[in-house]
């Protein structure tokens, strides 16, 4: 009898952990959301970049980390903004104060595109 129950109180603990409604990728403002650059970015397109697309809210900021074992960018298509080359290991971030849709990709290896929605 003690074994069914603790079988089904662990059985409950597990289905209200499954519940979570949380977004993380939805930040509160001025917190920062992490983006990673996957292993084997270079030969991908729009899975080269996760999450994608990422939620940042106005005033947040979104930092790529690089998880691949070569370089690679996240530069705005519109050049108003980049990273420069960032390295295996590396990271690189950048706040969004205002609000939008912000394409972005790496200038070394074009194929590989995210974007930023702030809100």
């Amino acid at each position: 009898m003690n074994i069914r129950l603790i079988i089904a109180g662990g059985a409950l603990v597990a289905s209200a952990a499954c519940g979570s409604s949380s977004t993380p990728t939805m930040p509160t403002n001025g917190s920062g959301t992490q983006v990673s650059i996957v292993s084997g970015a270079a030969a991908l397109t729009t899975t080269a970049y996760s999450p994608n697309p990422v939620v940042v809210a106005v005033g947040g900021t979104a930092t790529w980390k690089n998880n691949d074992n070569v370089a690679h960018t996240a530069s705005a298509n519109d050049g108003t903004w980049g990273s420069g080359s960032i390295a295996p290991g590396a990271s690189f971030s950048r706040t969004f104060p205002t609000a939008g849709s912000f394409p972005y990709r790496c200038t070394i290896h074009p194929g590989m595109v995210g974007t930023v929605t702030v809100q």
